[in-house]
């Protein structure tokens, strides 16, 4: 794996963070440094266990509310009267001349509908300006596609409008597996500590890991991780991936599966985003390659020689 180019798609990494390098995640990462500083409602949509309650903390890292506390709202454990009073307690306090507060509603399609036309009331509408000299900065999730919920008449129009003022989707893990390698790398130093592992993965544990269906996503992957590190055990820690059906899938001749390394494996499946990374990077300085080097957080002369190596098209000149 290219460590100066996964510097920069994975800044500020936490435990159950959307790391990876796939066209979803580089995507999903770019939409969120845009949305981040403003004060947009932000509505995150995923499966449970794709990191959605990581995903809030990492915008809410790089908001203009970092410096106050993220209060997280269980939706689908708080009783309605004490949600509500949680929420008017923020509200209160961004009234009440805090600069910022940061609510993270979790779980909001749990909501009952009359609960959801209480917090509709209480949330504000358009700007996230309260009176006095606060704001608020409201970041909700759900593992529903809430749009088809206010069709059937299951979610309140007025909230949705309210929490949806731009929507993220992250990708369930099996819609990117080239990520896997990365994820898996990442787990294992992880949950060792910070130290290189010791245990290595071979080519057919990484197909074992890599042909999986994931249902549990990041989650479920995590606690596989977890396990390998504490048996030290390849085989016993993969026993039940082993047995698990797989789905049927068409491949061309000479198009199977080869993963002879977990390092060679991350490489190959960064190499498009590394070129689409530096293309973009090109673009917008005009193809001036020192500054795209700096943009991309990595040397001069490593950004040239990866042009080379991947056969980036341009200008014959270094700088315009």
């Amino acid at each position: 794996m290219n460590t100066e180019i996964h510097t920069v798609l994975d800044l500020a990494v936490e435990p159950g963070f959307v790391l990876g390098q796939s066209a979803a995640v580089c995507t999903l990462n770019a939409m969120a440094a845009d949305i981040a500083p403003t004060d947009i409602p932000v509505l995150l949509v995923g499966e449970s266990g794709t990191g959605k309650e990581a995903y809030a903390r990492h915008i809410h890292r790089m908001s203009k509310a970092q410096n106050a506390p993220l209060t997280k709202i269980s939706c689908a454990t708080l009783d309605p009267s004490r949600l509500l009073v949680q929420v008017q307690d923020g509200l209160r306090a961004a009234a009440n001349g805090e600069r910022y507060v940061c609510l993270f509603l979790d779980g909001v399609e749990e909501l009952d509908l009359t609960t959801q036309r209480a917090l509709a009331s209480a949330l504000p509408d358009g700007e996230p300006e309260c009176t006095g000299a606060g704001k608020v900065r409201l970041i909700s999730s759900t593992s529903i596609n809430l749009s088809k919920a206010v069709e059937a008449g299951q979610f309140r129009r007025e909230l949705y409008f309210r929490i949806n003022g731009a929507s993220l989707r992250l990708p369930p893990l099996r819609e990117r597996k080239e990520d896997i390698p990365a994820l898996v790398e990442h787990l294992l130093i992880r949950f060792s500590g910070g130290q290189r592992p010791s245990i290595a993965l071979n080519s057919e544990a990484m197909e074992i890991l890599v042909s999986y269906s994931w249902p549990g996503n990041i989650r479920e992957l995590e606690n596989v991780v977890k396990k390998m590190v504490a048996l030290a055990d390849m085989k016993a820690a993969l026993s039940e991936l082993r047995t698990a059906p797989r789905p049927k899938r068409q491949v061309n001749k000479g198009d199977e599966l080869k993963v002879s390394s977990l390092k060679v494996a991350a490489r190959a499946a960064s190499r498009r985003t590394e070129r689409e990374l530096i293309l973009k990077a090109l673009e917008r300085t005009h193809w001036n390659r020192k500054r795209a080097a700096q943009e991309l957080q990595i040397s001069y002369k490593s950004l040239l020689y990866k042009i080379k190596q991947i056969e980036v098209p341009g200008p014959g000149s270094d700088e315009l």
